[in-house]
């Protein structure tokens, strides 16, 4: 939106890309007015006398500009959101955590439930709040519109307006997890969430999604190719049709490092950490991409396209880079963490936005504020914090207030293993064996040959499983183009260079 400012003494009319600022020289108030009235009242600003004095000042011109900048920074941004997990032990008070936010230019958080003390705490900050019911919640939301009714007077009503709540999600990742029951409850209980706000006159106040996984797309390279798993396709239509009804966003969870973990190239690295490259073609539109990030929201972006809601707004529910790994996973460090998110959170004030979507920010939620130490599965898994618990920056990305510009490394960092490694998917430790058995469900039910996990078959010993997921998971993962979502199974399965192939059981295993 275009910005005015204003003062008593001089105006001087200053051109901007997508702005018309009249600045004045002392105290000034903003407003805001929408493109057509600037666009009217532009010639009352920019008379020609003025305008060919600012030509002959350009330098003034450019400490004008470079002042905005810092302005914009210097602010809280609503387009710049963070993750606030809590699966862990050692996390500072909401009190504290506040304090930590206002300090910074985060304009909104996500909580993965809807825990009253930090609810109560982001009281009064005009921080926007995304809250979540639980995927477990589902049914009994979708069956009983009292339940529904009931979720709302616990959780919202309460804290509502005083705690800025613009958004509840419904469940996380359902789409691709497998389990039908949820998939089938999603829809239903996510319009009883809304009839719930409609009832509370809070109908367009507060929106209601869901998150997805990018592995609800059968295709997402190149980006103009992006479609809708065939198999999700019917519901997530019925979805989107809600969305676009009650004008809430669809949210997805794209990671450029999985990407690059399933093809741990140099020149694949500087692709997902905004540095400089070659760039890659889009063969349906002959549009440059010079980022994996533009290019797999511009996918999501061709999806919604082609399935017909070119209206619904997407939000990154999440992204994000870990500073740290074990010592066989691909991509973590600090300078590839501070590289990706230091130079997405400057694209995102760029306000370049995506080729298909440009002249915006698309509001994206960093992963995550603090790492979560209980997390189970590899290192990096608890390694995405931007903050430590003592509130100290894990490294500088750029979000402090008092930051002028976004810190970025030079070099990429590409640690081993080296390019072209062969990669197999498995299950996360410590994962459960319902979830195990909803993943090995999911995996044989969408086309692989599981012959070999039947008696006698190759791979049936130990008849576990743990093990038949194992095989199945990483069967799925190598039939279904090798994409990192295709390795998610609601986060629960991870990447690995180490051969889980044993005795006459052998794992296809694909080059990346």
């Amino acid at each position: 939106m275009p910005i005015r400012f204003f003062n008593s003494s001089l105006l001087v009319c200053f051109i901007y890309p997508y702005f018309v600022l009249p600045v004045y020289s002392l105290s000034f108030k903003i407003l805001r007015v929408s493109e057509t009235q600037l666009l009217r009242r532009s010639d009352l600003f920019c008379s020609l006398p003025v305008m060919a004095e600012l030509r002959r000042n350009s330098a003034f011109i450019l400490l004008l500009s470079t002042f905005l900048q810092s302005l914009l920074i210097a602010n809280s941004q609503s387009f710049i959101g963070v993750n606030y997990g809590q699966v862990a032990d050692n996390l500072p008070p909401p009190a504290a955590t506040v304090n930590l936010l206002q300090s910074t230019s985060i304009g909104k958080v996500r909580l993965f439930g809807a825990d009253p003390a930090i609810i109560k705490a982001l009281a009064n900050t005009a921080i926007g709040i995304v809250i979540a019911a639980a995927n477990g919640d589902i049914p009994p939301l979708a069956s009983d519109p009292n339940f529904a009714k009931q979720w709302i007077n616990s959780n919202v009503l309460p804290y509502y307006p005083a705690s800025k709540i613009i958004v509840i999600n419904v469940g996380n990742e359902v789409m691709t997890s497998g389990d039908q029951n949820l998939i089938s409850n999603l829809l239903p209980a996510m319009q009883n969430v809304q009839n719930a706000l409609n009832a509370a006159s809070l109908g367009g106040k507060i929106k209601v999604s869901t998150v997805h996984s990018m592995a609800v797309l059968a295709q997402s390279d190149p980006p103009s190719s992006g479609m809708f798993h065939p198999e999700l396709f019917e519901t997530l239509k019925a979805m989107l049709g809600f969305l676009q009804d009650t004008g809430s966003p669809f949210t997805i969870n794209p990671y450029p490092f999985f990407a690059y973990q399933s093809d741990p190239r140099p020149e694949t690295l500087a692709f997902c950490l905004f540095q400089p490259n070659a760039g890659r073609v889009d063969s349906g539109t002959n549009i440059k991409y010079m980022n994996m990030f533009d290019a797999q929201v511009d996918a999501v972006r061709s999806a919604l396209l082609r399935a017909g809601f070119k209206d619904v707004e997407i939000v990154i529910a999440e992204t994000g880079w870990p500073y740290k790994g074990d010592s066989n996973e691909v991509g973590p460090s600090v300078e590839n963490a501070k590289a990706y998110n230091g130079n997405l959170i400057k694209h995102l004030r760029s306000m370049v936005g995506t080729p298909l979507m440009p002249g915006k920010a698309i509001d994206t939620y960093l992963f995550a504020l603090y790492d979560e130490d209980l997390k189970p599965g590899p290192g990096s898994e608890r390694a995405f914090g931007l903050f430590k618990p003592d509130l100290t920056m894990t490294y500088d990305a750029g979000l402090s207030k008092s930051s002028q510009t976004t810190p970025t490394p030079t070099t990429p960092v590409n640690p081993s293993p080296q390019p072209k490694q062969t990669v197999w998917c498995v299950p996360k430790d410590g994962i459960s064996d319902a979830q195990l058995q909803s993943n090995l469900d999911y995996a044989c039910g969408h086309g692989i040959d599981c012959g070999p996990l039947q008696p006698g078959g190759a791979c049936f010993e130990p008849n576990t499983v743990a093990a038949h997921a194992a095989y199945a998971m990483n069967l799925f993962y190598q039939n279904a183009g090798r994409n990192p979502w295709n390795c998610d199974f609601s986060q629960t399965a991870t990447l690995t260079s180490n051969n889980p192939s044993y005795n006459s059981c052998i794992y296809p295993g694909g080059s990346t």
